[in-house]
C-alpha cells in the first residue's frame, strides 16, 4: 500500500497540480493538510472523478485537513482532539482504511515564538501526544501523518543556526516530538534513511528550492507493528517545481498489507 501526504497550501487553488500528481503517481491512501476551504467548498467531485473516496474536516481560509483513498473504504473515526472544547481549528482527522488506523494532522506552526501561539502549539502537541498513547492500546496497525511543523533534528533543516529560535526547531518543539516518539512511534523517513539530507518544504522566498535550501517537517509515525512492514520511502521533490505549486512536496512511504 501506498501511502502520501501532502500538504496542499489551498486545495482550490492548486487543484490541478494535485489532480496531476495524483494521476501521475497513484497513491492508495493521501492525507491532505492546509485545504484553506470551508467544508462545502471542498472539491468532491474533482477528487471522485480522479479515483478517489475522501472525508474532510476543513475551515474557512486557513487549516483543514483530508483523507483521500483509491478505491478503498474509508470508515471516519473522528474529527478533532480531545482535551480542548473551545478549540475550532481543523486540525485532524483520523479513519480506519483497509485495517490501518490513519491519523492526518496539521500541527500548529507556533510562530512567533514565544508568545500564545506557540503555547497553543506546544498544548495541541499534547493532546496529540495523549491521543496517540491511547491509539496504542488499540493494538490495531496505526500512521499518523501530516504536516507536524517540527524540524526534529539538525540534519532535518538547512543552516540550523538560523532557526534556533524558531517554534518549528525550539527545543520545547523538539522534545515535544521526542517524547511523542518515546512511546514507541516509528519515524519512517528515519527508520529507511538514518542519515541522509531529506528535505519536504521549500520556501517561496530566496530561491529555497532552487538552493536546495529546505526542511524535513512532514512525518510519517508507525505503530512498532508496522515497522516490518515498511519497504520504501520518498519525497517527490520535483513537484515542488512545478507552476502554482505548494511550498511542500508531496512525500509517501509503501508498506506490505
Amino acid at each position: 500500500m501506498k501511502i502520501a501526504t501532502y500538504n496542499v497550501n489551498g486545495i482550490n487553488g492548486r487543484l490541478p497540480v494535485l489532480l496531476k500528481w495524483l494521476s501521475e503517481t497513484s497513491p492508495d491512501v493521501v492525507c491532505l493538510q492546509e485545504l484553506k476551504a470551508p467544508d462545502e467548498k471542498f472539491p468532491i467531485q474533482a477528487i471522485n472523478e480522479a479515483g478517489y473516496n475522501a472525508i474532510w474536516h476543513g475551515q474557512k481560509s486557513w487549516n483543514g485537513v483530508a483523507i483521500l483513498a483509491k478505491n478503498k473504504e474509508i470508515k471516519e473515526l473522528r474529527r478533532g482532539l480531545a482535551g480542548d472544547d473551545d478549540d475550532l481549528q481543523s486540525r485532524y482527522i483520523e479513519a480506519l482504511i483497509d485495517g490501518i488506523v490513519i491519523g492526518c494532522l496539521y500541527l500548529p506552526n507556533g510562530n512567533p515564538s514565544p508568545g500564545v501561539k506557540f503555547d497553543y502549539k506546544l498544548q495541541w502537541f499534547e493532546r496529540l501526544t495523549a491521543h496517540a498513547a491511547q491509539l496504542l492500546t488499540y493494538k490495531l496497525p496505526t500512521i499518523l501523518i501530516g504536516d507536524y511543523n517540527v524540524m526534529p533534528t539538525e540534519l532535518d533543516v538547512y543552516k540550523p543556526e538560523r532557526w534556533v529560535n524558531d517554534a518549528l526547531f525550539r527545543p520545547e518543539t523538539r522534545a515535544a516530538f521526542q517524547k511523542l516518539l518515546s512511546q514507541g512511534w516509528i519515524d519512517a523517513i528515519r527508520l529507511l534513511y538514518p542519515t541522509e539530507k531529506i528535505y519536504t518544504f521549500y520556501d517561496y522566498f530566496r530561491n529555497a528550492y532552487g538552493r536546495d535550501a529546505g526542511l524535513r517537517i512532514d512525518h510519517f509515525l508507525l505503530s512498532p507493528d508496522l515497522k516490518p512492514k515498511l519497504i520504501n520511502a520518498a519525497v517527490d521533490k520535483h513537484v515542488r517545481g512545478w507552476e502554482k505549486t505548494s511550498d511542500h512536496c508531496p512525500v509517501w512511504i509503501e508498506i506490505k498489507t
